[in-house]
């Protein structure tokens, strides 16, 4: 018996690291965020449309992208989400269950062993949404830098592409602009 506890214990030891190592799965919530998020990247105006194409190939390769991003945001949430609440409940046990437990009807749960899964939900969800607002500020960030573009374009197409562009024909020169001005980045940083 002894002995089949220790080979049991072997292939748990063993098997922990490659699932905790696993690509997230993405979900239908993962996939309607991902939707929103291409929407506001692509926005309304020529140049975010051009800019979007430019970053994307279409609309479904921004969805499936952003859709593989959002699984992950999701996963680094919760395993941050549990780490921060393991350290919260070994620093003080009784508080933590205190804070975070639910006590139910005729005493059930009085000694608050939900206290850990509430506080991971609770801080997950709100990690997650830190990097939703993360997500929207960067796709406003894409929008302002092709709209800059395009004025800075519409000055004069040929020293824009010459500033800018990076091939033969310089026909990545929007593009171009677009990704470093995103950064913060000049014409001059290319290999940045």
């Amino acid at each position: 018996m002894k002995k089949i506890t220790v080979m049991t214990g072997l292939a748990l030891v063993l098997l922990v690291p490659t699932v905790a190592g696993a690509k997230p799965t993405p979900n239908a919530g993962d996939k309607r965020a991902a939707k929103a998020e291409c929407k506001t990247l692509r926005g309304t105006t020529s140049a975010t449309r051009e800019a979007f194409l430019t970053k994307f190939r279409n609309f479904g390769a921004c969805v499936t992208k952003k859709t593989r991003e959002e699984a992950q945001e999701a996963q680094n949430a919760h395993t941050n989400a549990a780490k921060e609440c393991k350290a919260a409940r070994s620093g003080d046990p009784t508080g933590f269950a205190t804070e975070w437990g639910t006590p139910g009807q005729n005493g059930a749960n009085r000694n608050g062993k939900n206290a850990f899964g509430k506080c991971v939900s609770a801080t997950a969800k709100a990690k997650e949404k830190k990097a939703d607002a993360k997500d929207q500020e960067d796709a406003t960030e894409f929008k302002n830098a092709a709209e800059t573009c395009d004025d800075e374009r519409s000055q004069g197409e040929e020293a824009f592409n010459s500033k800018w562009g990076e091939n033969e024909s310089d026909d990545n020169a929007f593009g171009k602009c677009v990704s470093r001005t995103e950064r913060g980045l000049g014409p001059e940083q290319a290999g940045s």
